[in-house]
């Protein structure tokens, strides 16, 4: 098959899936139809989503969950060097876990975090990411396992924890647990939502990312007065955008987008505006926190819009920090925390707390040992999880050496992870009621993975 009849397949396929397969597939409209309607007799106990917080650039995780027993610090301080942060510095965040005489903290900047921790409602993942199958040290020295195409490659490495394949992968497993789950909205373009720009999480093979602007559900120009001013032009070029009986197949496709776009965009408008706004305050000046608030306020409207089940990515830029990681990575973990304590405060006060689960992921870790000023590109790397539903106050996972040489340490203290994305994917996609036939599919490799280490991270 040609290159051209691939590209052509893949515009067809998304192109349908936003149009909700388009007029040729009656079926799926009538499913979505009768999904709507049950979405509207039920109540909102029914709603599920996620929420995945990227943080770009590779986060450094050596200063954000920090070795805090004497022993342990020491340790990591010789690794680190002058990035090491001092163990004075950390006592109102160290957590109160005993791993074999063992103790972390959180980094001072993410103080605020602190409380929903101690509360149960926030969790660490110890050492994970991307892996074909559970490798060992001596398997990656070997190289006598299959691993991840492309280590340490900032673009395919953000590929490969959103989809597990390299840059230019098709679908991630957001947007395919999203197709598990789709028949459960009446607006199944609004099942999958970006506020931040395109990331392959999103995309499934039914499931398309639906983009909005953080500041708000633009109004479109040239249908809003915006052309010349004049209801002619605007009836003019409605007709032409969206006439779907042309002789080119993609031109008549792009057409059926256009449509179910602007009929989309009406609709989370008009929901958008009868929704009350939040009380609950969000850093305007973060810019985490303002796509935070427009995803609490998505959620808020999920009822006007008839969402049961939905998928979310939102991102903060920034950490790729070979240099100035001491004053730059405190500033973008204060970003983190106050976007997050404020987000689960507005899924407090809209009272779907237990309903929304949020998680961080990044490109990956980076080295423990320091290039003088900052540190480099690594692997595996630790996340929280945070939400009503969470067993939280606990560790879950492998925890590392707190120094150079562990058995984990495939040099420079770049971590070989213990847990593999599909661990975490996996539960996940089981909390959002993703069949469990299809969680295979969706997570290749995931049976090879022990299912105990994340069995009891979330309630039902």
């Amino acid at each position: 098959m040609t290159s051209d009849s691939l590209s052509r397949r893949a515009f067809l396929q998304r192109g349908a899936a936003v149009s909700l397969a388009g007029a040729a597939a009656p079926f799926a409209l009538n499913l979505a139809t009768m999904a709507e309607a049950a979405a509207q007799s039920s109540g909102s106990t029914d709603y599920k989503a996620l929420v995945c917080v990227f943080l770009q650039g590779g986060n450094d995780h050596g200063n954000t969950l920090i070795p805090y027993d004497e022993g342990s610090h020491a340790a990591y301080a010789a690794a680190r060097g002058g990035i090491a942060l001092g163990r004075d510095s950390l006592a109102a965040t160290a957590l109160s876990n005993n791993l074999g005489g063992r103790q972390l903290a959180m980094a001072p900047s993410l103080a605020p975090l602190k409380p929903l921790y101690d509360a149960g409602r926030m969790a660490w993942l110890l050492n994970i990411g991307p892996l074909v199958q559970p490798t060992t040290l001596a398997q990656y020295q070997a190289r006598s396992v299959p691993l991840p195409a492309k280590l340490f490659s900032h673009n395919d490495q953000q590929s490969a924890w959103q989809s597990y394949g390299p840059e230019g992968s098709l679908a991630g497993w957001g947007g395919r647990s999203a197709d598990a789950v789709l028949s459960s909205n009446g607006r199944a373009s609004l099942t999958c939502i970006n506020t931040s720009g395109n990331a392959v999480y999103l995309s499934g093979r039914t499931a398309v990312p639906y983009m909005v602007n953080p500041s708000g559900v633009p109004s479109l120009y040239a249908l809003n007065g915006g052309l010349f001013g004049s209801a002619t032009c605007e009836t003019a070029f409605r007709q032409l955008v969206t006439q779907t009986s042309q002789a080119h197949v993609l031109a008549s496709e792009h057409a059926r987008v256009m449509a179910r776009a602007i009929d989309v965009n009406a609709q989370l408008q008009t929901a958008m505006g009868a929704t009350p706004a939040l009380a609950t305050a969000f850093d305007g000046a973060n810019p985490l926190a303002n796509q935070l608030r427009m995803v609490a306020q998505l959620i808020a409207a999920r009822d006007r819009l008839g969402m049961r089940r939905q998928v979310f990515f939102v991102s903060l830029p920034g950490f790729d920090l070979h240099d100035n990681l001491l004053s730059r990575h405190a500033v973008l973990l204060g970003q983190l925390a106050s976007g997050l304590v404020s987000f689960q405060a507005a899924l407090d006060e809209l009272n779907v707390a237990r309903n929304v689960t949020t998680f961080t992921a990044s490109d990956f870790g980076r080295t423990l040992s320091s290039n003088g000023d900052g540190s480099d590109h690594g692997w595996g790397g630790h996340h929280l999880v945070m939400g009503g539903a969470v067993r939280g106050a606990n560790l879950y996972g492998q925890l590392p050496n707190a120094g150079l040489g562990g058995e984990s340490d495939t040099g420079q203290g770049r971590l070989l992870p213990t847990m593999g994305v599909q661990q975490l994917a996996g539960s996940l996609g089981r909390w959002m009621g993703v069949p469990s036939g299809d969680l295979n599919a969706i997570n290749p490799g995931l049976a090879s993975f022990n299912a105990g280490t994340l069995s009891s991270l979330l309630t039902a």
